[in-house]
């Protein structure tokens, strides 16, 4: 076998290896996203999400916002950005809404959205289903307190909101539905295949390992190991769903501790797709001072805290309410979950 011969097998073996790795996490995301789905569709049919949507009319006047907009974090919630932003054009046309108000609305939909799928692959993770959702939601709401204030002290971004998109209208119909479902599955499937390609070449090349060692004094403030730092970036910069899928793969393998999978997830949760879901807020008028600076360093310092908080927990407490059991491998490093 010549030299050629032997490198085109090499090739063919390691592309036949990750694409099974990819089916396999990919996988692992669809047996969570796709009864969430179906569930989450029933639940908008039977109008379950308009009643939400007024519950919340109270709530949204705290953050200096008309109650109308209770829906659309409501359906932003429970399904994606995308379905509140749908939402956000039927209902902000007539309510004479500033950009500040445009900017808290998007921080709090970035932080809280799609909530029954991410929150399901966090818990799949290793994390408490009950302390994320607290996180998320919990954390959404304070820091569209702390911009609408220091929006209103400071006299900033209080100009009428121009929006620069209007999302098309959603076909309602089942068929539609299902297409658009079975669309975002493959995409999802692909973006797994070439992130887990794209680790792959980083490792090869060495780049990993060199932005392991750039971000590990962060990351290490943030109660995190350098074994999470390419799965965390991932998920900050691309999604949960994509960077969740990683990261229950890494914490079946026992590789990352319970304090890695916690700290990592948390992060991810407040701060995920900074530059797609950012642009998202951005043509419907919010300022980027809110919805990127302001969540990335409020994500950032609760971390942080957290970080702080839970080394003065028992760790019966960590157990129980943050993290979820799982079998413990003991390494040179420590303890690991797995």
């Amino acid at each position: 076998m010549t030299a050629a011969t032997g490198t085109i097998q090499r090739l063919k073996t390691a592309l036949l290896e990750l694409i099974r790795d990819a089916l396999l996490t990919a996988g692992e995301l669809f047996k969570i996203i796709i009864p969430i789905s179906i569930a989450t569709r029933f639940l908008q049919q039977w109008g379950l999400v308009d009643q939400f949507g007024l519950l919340l009319q109270p709530v949204m006047e705290l953050v200096g916002l008309p109650g109308q907009l209770g829906l659309v974090w409501a359906t932003a919630m429970v399904t994606s950005i995308y379905g509140g932003m749908v939402v956000f054009a039927a209902v902000a046309p007539g309510l004479d809404l500033t950009v500040a108000q445009v900017t808290v609305l998007g921080s709090m939909l970035l932080v809280a959205h799609g909530l029954p799928v991410e929150l399901r692959i966090a818990q799949k993770a290793g994390t408490r289903f009950r302390a994320m959702a607290l996180l998320r939601i919990g954390g959404a709401l304070v820091l569209g307190w702390v911009l609408y204030h220091c929006y209103q002290l400071s006299g900033t971004l209080q100009q009428p909101n121009q929006a620069l998109w209007n999302p098309e209208k959603i076909d309602p119909t089942w068929s539609a539905w299902l297409v658009a479902e079975v669309q975002t599955m493959v995409m999802i499937f692909f973006i797994i295949l070439g992130l887990m390609a794209f680790l792959l070449m980083l490792k090869k090349l060495g780049i990993s390992d060199l932005m392991t060692r750039l971000l590990e004094p962060v990351l290490a403030l943030l109660g995190m190991g350098r074994e999470a730092a390419p799965i965390t970036i991932i998920g900050m910069t691309l999604g949960l769903s994509y960077g969740g899928g990683l990261i229950i793969r890494e914490a079946q393998s026992g590789r990352l501790s319970k304090q890695d999978i916690f700290s990592s997830v948390a992060l991810m949760g407040l701060c995920h797709s900074i530059f797609e879901d950012t642009l998202l807020l951005m043509v419907l008028g919010a300022h980027i001072s809110g919805i990127f600076w302001g969540r990335l360093l409020f994500s950032l310092l609760v971390v942080f805290i957290l970080a702080k908080l839970i080394k003065g927990l028992p760790q019966s407490f960590f157990n129980r309410y943050l993290v979820r059991p799982g079998k413990v491998v003991s390494t040179d490093d420590g303890v690991k979950c797995c």
